[in-house]
């Protein structure tokens, strides 16, 4: 790990015009290479928060950096899954990743280099021709979170990316993210209501409480990487979703 956090966020609070607080003293730090999930309560500002690291809405009070820079002056190393794919229905697989590229004046020999290899990455190289129309829920995903990694980013923002999917599917690209990220070492902020999957991705998960949206407890998972379906089956894995459940309970019952 770096002694330079990537991202930093002091005393941070956000509030919308003269509404509630919604994110309040929020102060955390990430080095580089980690992947952090945001588990809470609907409502307590997870997703916010990435907004704010990606420079869509600004903080309210408090200071955010990442790599000692202002969001909007980091924002070409970063890239962003939503929870739905939006994918411009109009255009194929292979157009849809390259578009980004393109609105960034990239070169169209670069641009087509980097989508075939984030086309192999996520095996999708035999659906470069198709329209969005034509894929399953598990390939438009891939086609998101290949568009992103086509701007080579740093940091990757993931809010609810796999939430619409069926179990099997979410865990089998829960596996694949992580081996993307094997080969390609960018950190993640990834905000889930699964705790399992929070669990198998992470190297820490911060439990968030709502009303507003704080901090209420961090947790290290110490589980090696490679993760494989094989890590599921562990005691450790499952003493591990023990505890982060028993934690994120305690915080729902306390905001009921």
């Amino acid at each position: 790990m770096s002694a330079t956090p990537l991202v930093e966020f002091q005393e941070v609070t956000k509030r919308f015009g003269h509404g509630p607080l919604v994110l309040d003293h929020i102060s955390l730090s990430v080095d580089p290479g980690e992947f952090v999930s945001l588990i809470g309560p609907s409502g307590c500002g997870k997703s916010t928060l990435l907004r704010l690291i990606a420079g869509l809405t600004p903080v309210s009070s408090g200071s955010l950096r990442i790599n000692g820079r202002t969001p909007n002056q980091a924002a070409a190393e970063l890239g962003f899954v939503f929870q739905e794919a939006t994918l411009l229905p109009w255009l194929t697989v292979a157009k849809n990743i390259e578009a980004p590229q393109k609105l960034r004046g990239i070169a169209a020999p670069v641009r087509s280099a980097k989508r075939q290899h984030v086309l192999d990455l996520v095996r999708l190289s035999d659906r470069a021709d198709a329209y969005p129309r034509q894929l399953s829920g598990g390939q438009k995903m891939r086609v998101s979170i290949a568009r992103a990694l086509a701007l080579s980013p740093k940091l990757l923002l993931l809010d609810e990316p796999f939430g619409a999917l069926d179990e099997m599917t979410r865990e089998h690209l829960n596996e694949e993210l992580l081996a993307i990220r094997e080969q390609q070492a960018w950190t993640a902020f990834f905000v889930t209501h699964s705790v399992a999957e929070a669990v198998f991705l992470s190297s820490r998960v911060f439990v968030f409480s709502a009303n507003p949206g704080r901090i209420s407890t961090e947790m290290k998972i110490d589980l090696p990487y490679p993760r494989t379906a094989d890590t599921r089956l562990s005691r450790v894995y499952h003493d591990l979703v023990s505890e982060v459940s028993r934690r994120l309970r305690s915080v729902e019952t306390h905001t009921a």
